[in-house]
Formats: C-alpha cells, structure tokens, sequence
C-alpha cells in the first residue's frame, strides 16, 4: 500500500510538473483562434508546424539572434563568474591575512542591499562607459556575486590542505596549487556554480531589459516581451516561443541536476 502511494504521488507531482510544458506545445501548434476558443481540445485539430518558421522569421522580433545572445551572454557571463568568485572564495578561505573576516563579512553584507538600491547607479556606469547595447554591458557586471563568492569560500574551508601541502612540496606556488590541484579536484562544485549562474543568466530579464536597447543586442527574454507586448500579439508564436526558450534549460537541469544537490552539500549549507 505504501508503494502504491508513493508511486501515486509521484506520478501525480510528474503531471503536475509536466503540465505547464503540454501548455505551451498544444497552443504553440495551435491556431490562434483554438487558443482563445470556449471549447477546449486536448490537441489541436490541426498540429501547425509552420508556426516554427514563421516564429523564426518574424520581422520586428529577431528570435533566432535573441537565443544565440542569450547563450552568448550565460556562457561568458559564467566562465568570468566562475574564475572571479573561486579566486576571491579561494583567497578568503586560505590565503592568511588579518582582516581575511571582515572583507567576508563586507561581502556577505552586500547580499543584504537590495538590487533595486544598484540598480540605478549600475545603468548610469554602464551608460557612461559607452556600454549600452553592447556584450559587455550585459556581461560584466554580472561577472561578480557575493552567494557564490560565499560558496566558494564554504567550499574551499573543507577542502583537504593535505593535496595543497604536496603541491607545495613538490615546488608549486600558490598560484599553481590552485590552479593545478584544487581546480581538478573540485570540478564537481564548480559544475554546480556554472549550473545555477546559467540559469540565472538565462532567466534575466530587467538588466538586459534596460541594457539591450538594439533589437540585435535582445537576449531571448526580452524578445518574449517584445511578442507579449506586440500591438497584435499573435498568441501561438508567443506560446511556441516560450516553449523553445525553456528547452535549453530544461536539459541542462536534467542533465547536471546532480550537480546542484552536490554543490549545497559540499558548500555546507546541506547541513551535518
């Protein structure tokens, strides 16, 4: 009985899950007016696969572009993160210095700051720096973050000073030991950074909003709003559009959903 409820409910919170993604395929296959029709069918009458050329072709909203700078954008957006935060959570973990604490604790404040408290001051930077509509407008300042800092940090506390005694011992800097042995030994967690910073890059939508005023400079949430906020918002290509938008990170997550459990295990934050 107790495996016929489990199995219940997991098959209950898979359809539940799955639900929202049946959504956007049946209306983005749908015609227009099946979407808006009192009757609802389980599948449209007619499956429009055209709407995939012509979502791909729309004039005013380059959708293509908008999905190749989306992932242009989380690519180098986490690669900087990745290398940026682990040098600054390797530093505050093992490198000795006196105020090592209070420079952790001062960025463990800036967690507390409200982003809308920056975000004005970082639009006029951006803007002063020339950096409007351009790649690294939408990159750099995303290049730094406190929690993953702080991660990182948690991470490398655990991390065992034997393997980095021996890359001492065996001539190597500091530099090379972090490089060289702690790196390799921890692609698990960084696995588990890039996952979540790839995520968060995918999803932004405000920073890119205000930043990415050149429809070729889009990422692909903002060209969903330039379809939802269409003066004759055509429905289905907005439903297809979301659909393909998600596809990427839905396999990302499926593939390296291992590595987010891993990475809040290993910083600490799991718990004893």
């Amino acid at each position: 009985m107790k495996a016929f409820l489990r199995w219940a409910s997991l098959v209950v919170a898979a359809v539940l899950f799955l639900l929202p993604f049946y959504l956007l395929l049946r209306n983005g296959l749908a015609s227009r007016a099946e979407i808006v029709s009192p009757q609802w069918t389980f599948f449209p009458v007619t499956v429009h696969w055209e709407n995939f050329s012509r979502l791909f072709s729309l004039p005013d909203v380059p959708f293509a572009r908008s999905l190749l700078n989306s992932a242009l954008v989380a690519t180098l957006q986490t690669t900087g993160l990745l290398v940026v935060c682990s040098l600054a959570g390797y530093g505050l973990a093992r490198i000795p210095y006196r105020h090592a604490k209070i420079v952790f604790y001062a960025v463990l404040a800036t967690l507390m700051i409200p982003t809308s408290v920056t975000f004005v001051p970082s639009f006029v930077v951006v803007s002063s720096l020339g950096w409007l509509s351009d790649f690294r407008g939408l990159v750099i300042p995303g290049l730094f973050s406190a929690f993953s800092v702080f991660l990182f940090r948690q991470y490398f506390s655990d991390f065992p000073r034997e393997l980095e005694e021996a890359g001492r011992v065996d001539g190597l800097s500091r530099w090379g030991v972090f490089w060289r042995i702690v790196v390799p030994n921890s692609k698990g967690f960084f696995a588990a950074i890039a996952v979540i910073t790839v995520i968060g890059s995918w999803n932004a939508f405000l920073w890119p909003l205000i930043i990415a005023q050149s429809p070729d400079s889009w990422t692909v949430q903002v060209a969903l709003s330039g379809l939802l906020t269409a003066q004759n918002p055509q429905l289905n290509l907005l439903f297809l559009a979301a659909a393909v938008s998600i596809l990427p990170i839905v396999l990302l997550f499926a593939f390296l959903q291992r590595y987010l459990v891993r990475g809040v295990t290993e910083s600490g934050l799991g718990g004893s």
